[in-house]
């Protein structure tokens, strides 16, 4: 640590560092179950320790207070801020993409305490990935690049032929019912998201992975090459495209495990929602957000996958509980359901 810090920042840094590196030691260890579980605890600690470094350089003591204005303690000291309160006291008012990351695995953290939990590991890879170079990007913007732990991290070997198990796993897993409410709060905070949140790299991180051959020796340093979607030009796609060594894969989220045909969407809206909500009406509502192509189009798998995905084998479309939720909050509002459907709503029973 170098000189110049006061004390308690460099006791804090030098946890956040070691908690990161034993958050990605878990998550990157073969062999264990649930994984993710390990590596939320550990980064949490992680993240609470980089804010506390930087309110204390800041001179602001990250305690909490009682009424009376004195410091609350907890055997005789001071008790720090959680990392939600860290949040709150950074960014305000503020909700950019990585405080939802952190407010998203906080949540899943909190469940995790008190239950156990399936395979989910491929289910939160982009989270977990983000919210660690998220980590990574505001601890050397703030104290420098000698505090960077990404030279001593390296890229998480991974055998292609295992994923779609583990995925499948994940699937019938979240299928239980003591898995109910962990799959519920993936979906409703995912499904509650904003576009621009939900696609941003600092929520959740998706690249393509593209091999590199290297034709001479100072060129084999690096063996894989990260292409962010958000930063390819479509030639670059086009070319990568063509060279045959683009993973194409389509981020389904945890949302997407229990799909349900159209005639059950409008039967559980209409069960919920005190406007009678047609097939018609449906239609008009995944029109109206966005949510998949028209019929007969030439992507049809092109949808926001929180709400719908396309069924290849049916060639039919088939909805989340998160579209189903948000269909009943639209459809309650009468102003909403003119402006969905261009229709004055029809009240249920007359009333």
């Amino acid at each position: 640590m170098p000189r110049g810090l006061p004390q308690a920042v460099k006791d804090n840094l030098e946890k956040c560092q070691l908690a990161t590196l034993a958050a990605v030691d878990a998550y990157n260890r073969p062999g264990r179950k649930f994984r993710t579980a390990q590596f939320l605890v550990m980064i949490v600690i992680a993240w609470t320790a980089l804010f506390h470094a930087i309110y204390y350089r800041r001179n602001i003591k990250p305690w909490y207070k009682l009424r009376n204005g004195r410091f609350e303690r907890v055997d005789g000291d001071p008790k720090h801020w959680d990392l939600s309160q860290c949040l709150k006291q950074y960014y305000v008012a503020a909700t950019p993409p990585e405080r939802k990351n952190l407010e998203f695995l906080i949540g899943l953290r909190n469940k995790i305490e008190h239950r156990h939990l399936p395979e989910l590991d491929a289910s939160l890879y982009g989270e977990c990935q983000a919210t660690l170079l998220n980590l990574e990007e505001l601890l050397v913007s703030i104290f420098g690049a000698k505090y960077s732990v990404a030279e001593q991290l390296a890229v998480s070997l991974q055998f292609s032929s295992v994923v779609p198990p583990e995925k499948k796993r994940a699937a019938r897993a979240l299928a239980v019912n003591n898995a109910r409410s962990v799959k519920d709060y993936i979906e409703t905070f995912r499904g509650n998201l904003p576009a621009a949140v939900l696609n941003s790299m600092k929520y959740s991180f998706n690249v393509f992975l593209v091999p590199k051959v290297a034709n001479r020796e100072s060129a084999a340093d690096a063996s894989v090459e990260f292409i962010k979607i958000n930063e390819a030009s479509p030639e670059e796609l086009k070319r990568l495209e063509k060279l045959n060594v683009l993973i194409k894969e389509k981020k389904i989220p945890i949302a997407n495990l229990d799909l349900y045909k159209p005639s059950f969407v409008v039967q559980k809206i209409n069960q919920e929602c005190r406007h009678i909500v047609s097939q018609n009406a449906h239609s008009d509502a995944w029109r109206h957000f966005g949510v998949r192509p028209p019929s007969g189009g030439p992507r049809p798998e092109h949808c926001r996958t929180e709400y719908c995905v396309y069924d290849e084998a049916h060639r039919d479309y088939l909805y989340t509980q998160a579209w189903i939720n948000k269909c009943v909050q639209a459809f309650s509002s009468a102003d909403s359901f003119r402006e969905i459907t261009g229709r004055k709503p029809v009240v249920r029973g007359g009333v």
